[in-house]
């Protein structure tokens, strides 16, 4: 049974991926011609991706930990993890391949209640990382670039959005957030009678996840600050991939400086593009955040027609980052079965 799920997560990720290869708006000689300005740089970019999950894969470690021994390897959660994060690309909704994967690659070794609760854990402090990430990305805004009517407006609904987005985690951490997710899903429209089935069915084990998610944040305070603080390190370390290219097509400026633009380029363009979550690699809105995000953020250095020529080679250079981490996750669920 369970190498019939991993046939089929394999399978679905791999037909998501031809699909998002042929329908790229970019044309193959494009992107070749963008790879070779890239140069040795490409080794960098893409392996500095080793490092952000790794430090992925110690957050679920530190998370596993907190409710008991960790009964699976670090190398083989590495491997999960990439071929989680392989299978949330890759699918629309982004949730909807990577975390079902994780549970069932992960229950063998811990439980199935632990494993859907660590991995349910996970996703809540990837999510929390990112509204702490775009909170700070407001306030170096306010900081660093010049103000228009444009940022007026959207730098106060960015902060709005992430208060209210770490409030509702907040509370989320401390009474469980699971069997209230349900509940709300039952009150959709062709959704209700799944959904109270669902409840009926597993009530006892949606109120045991909620349980263990509380637990981490009420007893396991160390624990729950340990995972917070690699998942917002993570966010820092992805920043350098856009500081790399930055540096590769000539932007002047001291190191540190660079870094802060980078910062924000990277945090403008994901809030955009994880606002249209429901994209297989978000195609389209990955590419419209950074030539937003390009054109306010590096407005004093370049012209508007360079800021978007800058924007289309990083965005580029992105995709064929998350096109080879991709492949790799899913030739991870054929070739790592032992």
């Amino acid at each position: 049974m369970r190498n019939k799920a991993n046939n089929i997560f394999f399978l679905f990720g791999l037909a998501a991926v031809v699909v998002m290869v042929l329908t790229f708006d970019v044309s193959f000689d494009e992107m070749w011609r963008q790879m070779t300005y890239a140069g040795a740089w490409l080794f960098p970019i893409i392996g500095m991706w080793v490092v952000i999950y790794l430090l992925n894969t110690l957050t679920w470690w530190v998370i596993i930990r907190g409710s008991g021994e960790c009964g699976i390897s670090f190398p083989r959660l590495f491997k999960i993890t990439i071929s989680g994060f392989a299978l949330n690309y890759a699918t629309p909704c982004g949730l909807m391949g990577g975390e079902p994967y994780k549970i069932l690659e992960a229950a063998p070794y811990i439980g199935r209640d632990r494993a859907a609760s660590s991995v349910v854990l996970f996703a809540m402090t990837h999510i929390f990382s990112h509204f702490w990430y775009w909170l700070t990305a407001v306030v170096l805004a306010l900081a660093l670039i010049p103000l228009d009517t444009t940022l007026y407006i959207v730098l106060p609904l960015m902060a709005l959005f992430c208060c209210g987005g770490i409030y509702l985690f907040t509370r989320g951490y401390k009474s469980g957030l699971v069997l209230k997710t349900f509940r709300l899903l039952v009150r959709l429209p062709g959704l209700r009678r799944w959904g109270s089935e669902q409840i009926e069915r597993h009530r006892a084990e949606l109120e045991r996840i909620d349980m263990q998610i509380a637990h981490l944040h009420s007893q396991e305070k160390r624990n729950f600050y340990r995972s917070f603080a690699l998942e917002y390190i993570g966010r820092i370390c992805h920043s350098f991939e856009i500081f790399f290219m930055l540096r590769l097509v000539g932007i002047e400026g001291s190191g540190p400086m660079l870094f802060l633009y980078a910062f924000l380029i990277l945090a403008f363009t994901s809030l955009f593009a994880n606002l249209l979550f429901f994209m297989p690699l978000q195609l389209g809105g990955r590419e419209g955040g950074f030539a937003m995000s390009c054109v306010k953020v590096l407005g004093t250095l370049v012209t508007s027609s360079q800021a978007v020529t800058i924007a289309v080679f990083i965005s580029i250079i992105c995709r064929v980052r998350e096109i080879f981490w991709t492949a790799v996750g899913l030739l991870l669920i054929k070739l790592w079965k032992s």
